[in-house]
C-alpha cells in the first residue's frame, strides 16, 4: 500500500458507523464535510476564514464608484 493508504476498521457507535482515523491522517480543526462518490467517502476539513484571507491577497480597485446616495435626502430628513 502507498504511505497514503492505510487499513482501518469500521465499528459502530451507536447508531452510527465510525472509525478510528489514525494521527498521520488527522484533520485540522473541530469540523469536516463528508460526501460520497460511488463507493468512496471523502472527508474534507472546514476551513473558516478562507474567503477574507483570499480578498485580503487581491490588488486595491484603482476605479472610482459612483456616488449612489446622491440624490437621497439625509437619513434625519427621511421619515420612519
Amino acid at each position: 500500500m502507498p504511505q497514503s493508504e492505510r487499513h482501518v476498521r469500521l465499528f459502530r457507535n451507536g447508531r452510527n458507523q465510525a472509525l478510528r482515523i489514525p494521527r498521520e491522517f488527522e484533520l485540522e480543526g473541530s469540523e469536516a464535510t463528508i460526501r460520497k462518490e460511488g463507493d468512496r467517502l471523502i472527508v474534507e476539513p472546514v476551513r473558516k476564514g478562507r474567503l477574507l484571507a483570499l480578498l485580503a491577497t487581491l490588488p486595491a480597485l484603482d476605479e472610482c464608484f459612483p456616488d449612489v446616495d446622491e440624490d437621497l435626502p439625509p437619513l434625519d430628513e427621511t421619515a420612519l
